[in-house]
């Protein structure tokens, strides 16, 4: 008996290649993919916003008179939006005992140029005599100075919020 052996692939070795060449044209698939999503979708470094500065004002109250000044705080926030005082949050201290006749908060400003601007127009405006009537007495004084700590700060270039 006389086998004929043709030249070729088996049956088994053709779907085998079949089978490599398939995984192989996946990879390079999912490969070009990844590396053009990589490019496009690449985190941006985060950058100050121009000359951004923060303004953190500190209040020390009379004994007992923090919550009396918050109140008058929450009357002046709508004042201070309509003048461009981006206040980032009002916080009172609630845990140590050194900190109980304060009142803090954050405020946000484009440049310092702009704080001062937008500061003097509130300061201008007829609704902020009132409310600094009310917020006066509650404040503590050192030689006739209202003890309010004011610090304008810029965001390091780790930080999260610039």
């Amino acid at each position: 008996m006389k086998t004929r052996h043709e030249p070729g692939v088996s049956r088994h070795s053709f779907w085998r290649s079949r089978f490599l060449v398939v995984c192989v044209t996946a990879l390079f698939s999912f490969l070009a993919g990844a590396l053009f999503t990589s490019h496009v979708f690449r985190p941006k470094p985060v950058q100050a916003a121009g000359d951004r500065i923060f303004e953190l004002m500190i209040y020390h109250t009379l004994p007992g008179k923090a919550s009396a000044l918050e109140a008058v705080f929450r009357k002046s926030y709508e004042l201070q939006a309509k003048y461009g005082l981006d206040v980032i949050g009002y916080w009172v201290p609630n845990d140590d005992p050194a900190w109980n006749d304060t009142f803090i908060y954050l405020i946000a400003h484009p440049s310092r140029a702009e704080a001062d601007a937008h500061w003097k127009a509130f300061h201008a405006d007829p609704a902020f005599p009132p409310l600094r009537a009310a917020a006066a007495p509650l404040i503590q004084q050192v030689n006739g100075d209202y003890r309010v700590d004011e610090i304008f700060m810029r965001p390091s270039d780790f930080s999260r919020m610039k």
